[in-house]
């Protein structure tokens, strides 16, 4: 069947009456999806596979980080010292050849540290001007290090520029590169001389990438690997461009009625005012729409990077805890319990997927 211009078809899952059309001139073209969509696949396979080549253990973490940015959106690496959060970014560079800046964030760092500031400078012919003088924001690859020792004025200026994708210097508006993300890292240990995020600035992260331990045979591959002979370097596969194709497909893959409905479910039963049973009581507020978009991306991102044309309920499943978790607090009598914001998330993953 060929479809009308502007049109395409999204099935309702496994009841084939629920297939509706939609009106998009965006959603990919029936004929050239596959084709697109392989070559997208087999190009960021090879991304992970390379990345897996540097840094060890960390599947989950990488395939995570690559859906972040497939996804378009800015991640939350939080994990203990020691577990290759800074390797990682730099090797993301690397692989998909982005510009990258790291900006150590310390009480004393100050707004224009990141986002560049005006100096006056004197011409031979004696004039004075104002010149901007850019900050490490602007780049397509930020690292934003310990991003919670940073006071709230500071954090504020990068998560303004992470949201609007532009800084604003002495009524000045100065644009960020088209392809801008921000991987910022925590330390869940150590909470004396920080800032936490406010809520309404974690919302802020796509996903929240938990990086934990690597297992016995990751860690022995990394002991011979890093410690006898030259380490393995990282090397480009791809370039700013195929990214910014890649996510331009992510935006326009088809979702399904069933995967709309699952993230509504999930969304909706995660706040307070749910009238679930699984979580009646237990949160003290729960996520808002962004949590939805963010699944509706990532799911798609996810899709993409495992070859299909279209994501499913697993994906949704496997993503619940990255998109959620920093987007809800349990109750006092819920953590008195010794309940956990993971262990509610599973509870409703079984209970409505």
């Amino acid at each position: 069947m060929t479809l009308p211009r502007a049109q395409t078809l999204i099935h309702g899952g496994e009841n084939p009456m629920r297939t509706r059309t939609i009106q998009d001139a965006d959603i990919l073209n029936e004929h050239d999806a596959p084709a697109r969509l392989d070559a997208a696949a087999e190009t960021f396979a090879t991304v992970k596979k390379r990345l897996g080549q540097v840094i060890f253990g960390q599947d989950d973490v990488i395939e995570q980080s690559l859906v972040t940015l497939l996804a378009g959106g800015h991640g939350l690496l939080i994990g203990v010292p020691g577990l290759a959060k800074t390797k990682l970014v730099e090797t993301l560079a690397i692989v998909l050849g982005l510009d990258t800046n790291r900006i150590q964030f310390t009480p004393d760092l100050m707004p224009t540290d990141i986002t560049g500031s005006e100096v006056m400078e004197e011409s031979a012919a004696g004039t004075r001007a104002f010149r901007f003088i850019q900050g490490p924001v602007f780049t397509q690859l930020l690292m934003a290090d310990e991003i919670n020792r940073a006071s709230p004025r500071t954090q504020s200026a990068l998560l303004q520029a992470m949201q609007e994708k532009h800084v604003t210097v002495a009524g000045a508006r100065y644009d960020l590169p088209r392809l801008f993300h921000v991987l910022a890292t925590q330390n869940p240990l150590e909470q004396e001389g920080t800032y936490a995020l406010p809520e309404a600035q974690l919302d802020r992260f796509l996903l929240q990438i938990d990086v934990g331990y690597p297992d016995l045979e990751s860690e022995r591959r990394m002991l011979l690997a890093t410690t006898m002979g030259e380490e393995v370097g990282a090397s480009r596969v791809c370039t700013p461009d195929d990214l910014i194709s890649a996510q331009a497909l992510v935006r326009r893959m088809p979702v399904g009625e069933k995967v709309m409905e699952s993230i509504l479910k999930l969304v909706r039963a995660a706040r307070p005012d749910s009238d679930h049973d699984e979580t009646r009581g237990l949160i003290a507020w729960g996520p808002g729409p962004r949590a939805s978009q963010a699944f509706m991306l990532a799911a798609r991102a996810r899709a993409l990077l495992d070859g299909r044309l279209a994501p499913s309920t697993d994906d949704i499943v496997a993503l619940a805890g990255p998109v959620l978790r920093h987007r809800m607090a349990l109750s006092f009598s819920a953590r008195a319990e010794g309940a956990t914001t993971v262990q509610v998330i599973e509870k409703l993953c079984r209970a409505l997927l």
